[in-house]
């Protein structure tokens, strides 16, 4: 404390010393600017503007001079007093920087002070590289964007140095040069009061370490002496050997859980997995409170949840692991290796293991229900019991759940001493509170169904299937199985597991005796069989008794009703007979009145003609009717006779018929002529023949 104060008095002495040779510069500096005024009389009207200077413009070397010889006696100036104006000027800028030791620092920078030498010789201590007491070498203090005095470039050496910009989404990682040493049970530098590392003099007089810090910087800009500290971000993080990745921000998924490793702190306590749950360093985010709070290193019971954090990765890894899920229709039973001691809280009742609250070692009594949970998997193990009904099958078909895997069909012996195989079905539930229980009794499913209900299931038929027969588990099964489930529910209450029903599948008896029962069974079947056909076969004697008879009836209506059809034939004939006779009677005398009355008629009519007419008169009348009736050719239509003696008149008369057939032929509307043979000959024409030859004589056909 006292050398502290005496190094602050010194410091304070220095920084007086170069204030006062500061203003000495100062003085001297306007002295000379005055001086240099005052031997160039500028007129104020003829003054330029510095604006109207422009050394962009490159131009030949002696039109550059032409021009500023013209431009400087424009304004009044001799060139042969130029020189002393950059002598003066050349003084104003040395002497402040080499007698006055000015120093500037732009506001993006920060000055790295290196003292050459002191007067007294000190140098710094063994083991030491930044100098806090004004030693040579590195110092602690840097210098702040701005104006400083007094630090010559003889006695020191400023170099300046770029701001570190942490950006957004990463973090820096920080390694001393200097400090105290570590303990030899911490790995990183502890954190200490130093305004974020901006100021070394606090770091190293507050007890900072050397080496790799516990402390990171976030995002942000900072003045780092970089002589005492080495930043390390994502850009230079490769020539650093380290992954730019584990310099981000960490982000954890949504439906993952982070398991957490630390790599500082006290040593874990024998016979513990994993580091207790500390308080307070904020999801290892600080990792000096982490420490301060006993934290120790290796695996942690605490994880993170999703988010984005800023880890040191020095200090902490993160392993992401899916969240555990506890599907529907199960409970989750956990099993914890790591936490309080364990506190049965199962009761007196219950000797068959040890159930524990949340947060101790061991089963805990409550179980996981459905959904998803942030579960240190590495210290914890979830047990999934099923909260639905399980069938398991001892047979050769397997559930979905693959429990039953193992299990086979049972084979027993009866009590007539036949081996036969059983199959068989139990049916079981677990409920949710008794989950624990059953997981501290056995440890896991699979374990229940190999240590438990295998062997009371098998046992049980094994000893109960010799006090029957074969033949009576095949004929009374239904009260083998209900015997079955009485005693199996009862068996399995003892282990919290409710029986729900115990089925017998199928029954598979010795060869040889199925094949006696069936012989037997066959030649029942075969009797009853003959004796169905013997009754088939009388009442098949009996119907076609009766189909006979109802043959014959029908015969026998038939011929009745065939005797009525023929009297009433009979009668039907007589009655027509009787009718016609009566018609021809009636028709008769109806024919003899109407001839009577016909000739009542004509000689009526006869009478008054003749009496009209005459006799004689009346009968030319009536011949002449007659023939007009009947169409009666009087004069034939060809007359053929010959002259002079010649005989060509027959032939003349054969030819002229001819054309006269074929012209009647011809005639619309009419048929075929008659043939002349067909047709009496209605009149005679002779022709009498000159000169003595006989008259030829022609019949000709009549038109009817």
């Amino acid at each position: 404390m006292k050398s502290f104060s005496s190094s602050l008095g010194k410091s304070k002495q220095n920084k007086v010393a170069r204030l006062a040779a500061s203003v000495v510069a100062t003085l001297a500096l306007a002295g000379g600017i005055n001086s240099a005024l005052a031997t160039v009389k500028i007129p104020a009207a003829k003054q330029v503007s510095a604006s109207s200077v422009q050394p962009a413009q490159i131009e030949p070397p002696t039109t550059q001079l032409a021009t500023s010889q013209t431009q400087y006696q424009a304004m009044g100036i001799e060139p042969f007093t130029l020189i002393p104006i950059v002598l003066v000027g050349g003084f104003v800028i040395f002497i402040p920087l080499f007698f006055g030791g000015l120093v500037v620092i732009s506001e993006r920078e920060v000055g790295i002070v290196v003292r050459k030498f002191t007067l007294s010789g000190r140098g710094l201590p063994a083991g030491r590289l930044i100098a806090l007491d004004g030693e040579a070498g590195l110092q602690a203090d840097t210098l702040a964007p701005g104006w400083h005095w007094g630090y010559w470039p003889w006695q020191y050496s400023v170099r300046k140095e770029s701001v570190v910009v942490v950006p957004q989404g990463e973090i820096a990682l920080i390694v001393a040069a200097d400090g105290a040493s570590n303990p030899p049970e911490r790995i990183l530098g502890k954190i200490v009061d130093c305004d974020n590392f901006q100021d070394a003099r606090k770091f190293l007089t507050h007890g900072g370490e050397k080496g790799r810090q516990m402390g990171f910087l976030t995002a942000g800009t900072y003045r780092i002496n970089t002589a005492l500290f080495k930043i390390i971000i994502a850009s230079n993080a490769s020539t650093q050997g380290m992954n730019p990745e584990h310099l981000r921000v960490y982000n954890l998924a949504s439906d993952k859980v982070g398991i957490v490793t630390t790599l500082d702190g006290l040593p874990i306590t024998a016979g513990e997995l994993a580091g207790p749950i500390i308080n307070g360093h904020d999801n290892f985010q600080n990792g000096q409170k982490f420490i301060n709070g006993g934290g120790r290193r290796g695996l942690q019971e605490q994880t993170l949840l999703s988010g984005s954090w800023n880890l040191n990765p020095w200090f902490v890894q993160v392993e992401q692991v899916p969240m555990t899920e506890i599907p529907i229709g199960y409970v989750g039973v956990v099993i914890s290796f790591v936490g309080k001691a364990n506190q049965d809280v199962s009761g007196a009742a219950f000797t068959h293991g040890n159930l524990v609250n949340q947060g101790h070692k061991g089963v805990w009594v409550e179980p996981l229900y459905p959904g998803k949970h942030p579960i240190n998997s590495r210290i914890m193990k979830i047990e999934l019991v099923p909260t639905t009904n399980i069938v398991l099958n001892w047979s050769g078909r397997t559930e979905r759940h693959s429990y039953d895997a193992k299990l086979a069909s049972l084979t027993v012996r009866s009590r007539d001493g036949f081996a036969f195989d059983l199959e068989v079905a139990q049916i079981i539930h677990v409920g949710a509170l008794d989950a624990p229980k059953v997981i501290s009794r056995v440890g896991v499913m699979q374990n229940l169904v190999d240590h438990v209900l295998e062997p009371t299931i098998g046992n049980y038929f094994r000893n109960s299937a010799q006090d029957y027969t074969v033949l009576d588990f095949l004929t009374a099964r239904s009260e083998r199985q209900a015997e079955a489930a009485d005693y199996i529910k009862t068996a399995l209450r003892a282990y919290d597991v409710q029986a729900i029903d115990t089925l017998i599948g199928d029954i598979q008896p010795p060869a040889t005796l199925m094949q006696t029962q069936t012989d037997r069974k066959i030649a029942e079947e075969e009797r009853k069989t003959y004796e169905v056909q013997q009754m088939a076969q009388t009442q098949r004697q009996q119907l076609v008794r009766e189909t006979a008879l109802a043959n014959i009836q029908q015969e026998m209506v038939k011929s009745e009703q065939s005797v009525q059809i023929a009297d009433l034939k009979a009668q039907a004939q007589i009655k027509q007979a009787n009718g016609e006779a009566e018609s021809t009677k009636m028709r008769a005398i109806a024919e003899a009145e109407g001839i009577r009355a016909t000739g009542n008629a004509k000689a009526e009519t006869y009478r008054a003609g003749v009496e009209a007419l005459g006799s004689q008169g009346y009968t030319a009348m009536q011949l002449m009717q007659i023939i007009g009736d009947g169409h009666v050719r009087l004069i034939p239509d060809i007359l053929v006779g010959g002259s002079n003696g010649s005989t060509n008149g027959l032939v003349d008369g054969l030819l002229s018929m001819i054309l006269w057939n074929q012209n009647q032929t011809g005639k619309p509307g009419e048929g075929t002529p008659t043939p002349l043979h067909t047709q009496p000959v209605v009149s005679k024409t002779q022709a009498i023949a000159q000169n003595g030859n006989p008259p030829i004589v022609l019949e000709l056909p009549t038109d009817k």
